[in-house]
């Protein structure tokens, strides 16, 4: 049986992937996408994201999306509340319209993506089993069908938990000291009135004794509620997640003396709480350069959510790696030493300032950091 090959496999349909995919088919080059995930509305994909100028638009841009973006950008999305545990409000920001960090939600964003490519592109329900180097820069990929294919630049887009970093490096995500429990509040006007006027129409973060609420308005009119709690890396599995009403009283616990309408960001929630434990990579993770394969977004750098910055990041690697590949046509060597020398460097500088703000935003004198650091960047 003839093996199939691919000058270039991206492995992972994030947003990552899709960039980098997208960004070679406007400079004429084809690319393969595999992805675990059976068809694109398999599952639903997370909540809204901030897209900066610098990173996301600009890759964005490279991509010829950046006008089929601000189309479906969530107007009021850049407003921001900071709570005490009481329930005062600390900061407040409105949405002028001026601002360079622009909210979407994340499925949107995905299907423009989705939409810009050949509809060949992307290989659903490509589970990689395994995959090794060949010699002379080539890689082969097993897929759980049985298939095989090979590649000339293989490309771990695969997320925190890489099936190809292990090619690359010994480094694995640790766990942060942060859980999270995710939670939705929908038709929020409607149904939870006090709620949706709690948090307004962009970001919200309620912080204090190393724990919180961080929480946002879709577009769709629901919260979607991040409860955060510094705690033991076993914690959420003390909690029985399959009874809904059971986790939200052990969790509303955790926020005993805590204002009320706080609490009801709990309690009211609908449907099911979803547990997370948040990992990172270790700051400044890199790897010695190889023929035929590199990373990007947090198959790289996974770090924590605490700077927004997990899919900008993703998605500026995708476009950087697609225009070093097609300024050095014929050369993968030159184009991976263009992309992975900047990304290294851009990825340490952004993993150190996450932690750092993971550290701000969980403390003692917690949130007055975070609205000191807010007021100094307004000044």
């Amino acid at each position: 049986m003839s093996t199939t090959h691919h000058p270039i496999a991206i492995i992972g349909a994030g947003l990552g992937g899709l960039t980098l995919a997208r960004v070679l088919h406007v400079n004429g080059i084809e690319a393969a996408v595999f992805e675990l995930e059976p068809d694109r509305n398999a599952r639903t994909q997370g909540g809204m994201l901030d897209i900066h100028e610098e990173s996301g638009q600009d890759a964005l841009r490279a991509a010829q999306l950046h006008e089929g973006f601000r189309e479906k950008v969530h107007p009021g999305g850049e407003a921001m509340r900071v709570l005490d545990k009481h329930a005062r409000v600390l900061l407040e920001q409105k949405d002028d319209g001026q601002g360079d960090r622009p909210e979407i939600d994340r499925g949107d964003l995905r299907d423009l993506l989705l939409d810009a490519l050949p509809e060949d592109t992307v290989h659903w329900g490509s589970r990689i089993t395994g995959a090794r180097p060949t010699g002379s820069g080539q890689h082969e990929v097993t897929l759980a069908d049985g298939s095989v294919f090979t590649t000339g630049l293989l490309v771990g887009a695969d997320g925190a938990w890489s099936r190809i970093r292990p090619l690359l490096s010994d480094a694995v995500p640790a766990y942060t000291g942060i859980s999270f429990v995710e939670l939705d509040l929908l038709e929020a006007d409607a149904r939870h009135p006090e709620c949706a006027e709690l948090i307004g129409g962009g970001m919200f973060f309620a912080l204090g004794d190393h724990r919180g609420f961080l929480a946002h308005r879709e577009s769709d009119g629901s919260l979607h509620i991040y409860t955060a709690l510094r705690a033991a890396e076993d914690w959420l599995s003390t909690i029985d997640f399959t009874t809904a009403d059971a986790a939200k009283a052990a969790l509303a616990g955790h926020f005993a003396d805590w204002a009320p309408a706080l609490r009801r960001l709990i309690t009211d929630a609908d449907g099911e709480l979803v547990p997370r434990l948040i990992h990172a990579l270790p700051v400044g993770h890199h790897w010695k350069r190889t023929p035929g394969i590199t990373l990007l977004g947090d198959a790289a750098h996974l770090m924590s959510p605490f700077a927004g910055e997990g899919a900008n990041l993703a998605m500026i690697d995708g476009a950087d790696l697609g225009r070093a590949l097609a300024a050095h046509p014929g050369d993968i060597g030159a184009a991976l030493a263009a992309y992975e020398a900047p990304m290294f460097t851009r990825a340490e500088r952004t993993a150190q300032a996450t932690a750092e703000s993971l550290e701000m935003i969980f403390n003692d004198q917690a949130p007055q950091p975070l609205v000191d650091m807010f007021t100094s960047a307004e000044g």
